[in-house]
């Protein structure tokens, strides 16, 4: 099967520590992230074939349900995510801003993926649960009628999981808060 990348985020450092453990004794993944962030979550974000990511997580959420905070799968990942993650995206064009904000840093991700594949708009960055109380925010641009779709789907997408907590679109964003972001 294809690539994936998935996550699991717990309410504590003690579970999330062993799920990781059981997520690489699971099957063959990778870890890109298992750490610690806001307010003393943790996650654990793994790559590997969709079969074998699909097992890691279905492994520690059936271990740990009471833990579980959220997680996803996702099978072939924009591949925007990882610059929007690590705050390497470089914004060539600036034009209408979306801002999509989340309680969960699973839930970003997804909404991110989504909002990726559902316009043509450009991933500017994930926050994700790090100095925000263990909210995640994400942050695109693109035309604003492709903006307003990406995020309308998204939210849509993470509001049935209740994870979403608020949107905005700005349709034409000053300079100067151009200049506060990238």
């Amino acid at each position: 099967m294809g690539k994936a990348l998935a996550m699991a985020e717990f309410t504590t450092v003690s579970t999330g520590m062993k799920a990781a453990d059981m997520m690489v004794k699971t099957a063959e993944v990778n870890v890109i992230e298992a750490e610690v962030v806001c307010p003393g979550k943790y996650i654990i974000l793994i790559e590997g074939d969709l079969s074998a990511v699909r097992a890691s997580v279905d492994t520690v959420k059936n271990m740990f349900p009471e833990k579980l905070i959220d997680s996803f799968v996702l099978g072939n990942p924009h591949e925007t995510i990882f610059p929007a993650i690590y705050g390497t995206t470089e914004v060539q064009d600036k034009r209408a801003l979306g801002i999509l904000e989340t309680y969960s840093a699973a839930s970003i991700i997804l909404a991110a993926d989504i909002a990726a594949k559902t316009a043509i708009v450009d991933l500017i960055e994930l926050r994700i649960a790090r100095g925000m109380c263990g909210k995640s925010y994400m942050l695109l641009t693109g035309e604003v009628a492709a903006v307003e779709s990406a995020i309308e789907k998204a939210k849509r997408e993470v509001s049935d999981g209740t994870m979403f907590l608020d949107s905005s679109v700005i349709a034409s964003p000053d300079d100067k808060m151009w200049n506060t972001i990238i």
